[in-house]
């Protein structure tokens, strides 16, 4: 992987949090995330690589969002061969209304390196690496949040599980507060609670439920970074769901998916800007001028997690103001 790809990722998640955050908060979910793929597939076709969504909007027809399969970059032959997963604003509706959370997302590997997962649903369960091999996603809620309490050295009283509220999950939380663990329940977006979960400081100790099964695969590569870990697999709710998997590739959509399974790449990249404040990162903040904006970007080859505080001039003007000291 290019030497500066790290940085052109960079300025790709930055670019369109900064276009979506001018419509934070004007209740146009539809807009804000239009102009975040935009943004991005502009970015994108200024780099020096041969880029393909494999986790994107949809297929071709849903132009013009990142589309699976699209090509991007310069695609000359020297270019570096990578596979794209990206999520232009993951929390539209969290954007829409102001609401925390709401980022602009993408990783990338060398080809081959990231799961084409169709657009269904993905069972996922994220718990602190303490716990990587103490829990399993097919066994009781009880037993799963007794076993991570256990290797966290806490009781379970003391463990806060990220949930999606859904009615889909109505058991799920039933269980969860049965067993006498604590829940943050989140409207939308559960990748960077599923990150939370792996590092200590935001107290948040497992993600549990339901998502969607993209997202799923950008949270992987975010977790190898992270050396974190992360159970899945796939549920299918209909026909539809099946001819999208076999189209995919799938031939065991029960089989439980690790990080490896979901994220096999070694050359793993990825990144997400805060559109709005959340647990871990900062939402964009404008002023005369110029722009701030907080960048998570990790590398799975070099093992560096790095915490970005960017200012960029949108007028050409002098930036030393924005600084005291």
């Amino acid at each position: 992987m290019h030497k500066l790809l790290e940085l052109d990722l960079v300025s790709v998640v930055e670019s369109a949090a900064i276009a979506s955050a001018r419509l934070m908060g004007k209740g146009d979910k539809t807009r804000a995330d239009e102009v975040a793929t935009q943004a991005m597939r502009q970015r994108l076709n200024e780099l020096e690589i041969s880029g393909r969504i494999v986790i994107g909007e949809g297929e071709r027809d849903q132009a013009p969002m990142l589309y699976i399969g699209e090509e991007l970059g310069t695609q000359t032959e020297q270019a570096p061969k990578i596979d794209i997963a990206v999520d232009p604003l993951e929390g539209t509706n969290l954007a829409a209304a102001g609401a925390n959370n709401a980022i602009t997302v993408m990783a990338i590997a060398e080809r081959g390196g990231l799961l084409h997962a169709p657009d269904i649903y993905m069972n996922k369960l994220v718990v602190s690496p303490e716990a990587a091999d103490k829990v399993d996603i097919n066994a009781p809620v009880a037993d799963n949040l007794q076993a991570l309490a256990k290797a966290l050295g806490r009781t379970v009283a003391e463990l806060v599980v990220v949930v999606l509220e859904r009615d889909r999950h109505d058991k799920l939380i039933a269980d969860i507060r049965k067993a006498g663990a604590r829940i943050k329940l989140i409207t939308d977006g559960d990748i960077m609670p599923a990150l939370a979960a792996t590092i200590k400081g935001p107290n948040i100790h497992a993600l549990m439920g339901v998502g969607a099964a993209p997202e799923g695969v950008i949270t992987a590569a975010a977790l190898k970074c992270l050396k974190g870990t992360m159970q899945a697999h796939f549920v299918i709710r209909d026909d539809q769901d099946e001819k999208n998997l076999k189209a995919a590739g799938v031939i065991d959509p029960s089989r439980v998916l690790g990080l490896d399974d979901l994220a096999p790449g070694k050359k793993i990249l990825f990144a997400a800007t805060g559109v709005t404040n959340g647990d871990m990162l900062k939402g964009v903040q404008f002023f005369p001028g110029g722009v701030r904006v907080n960048t998570l970007v990790m590398s799975f080859a070099n093992n560096t997690v790095r915490f970005l505080d960017s200012f960029h001039s949108l007028d050409n003007t002098r930036l030393d103001t924005i600084f005291t000291i």
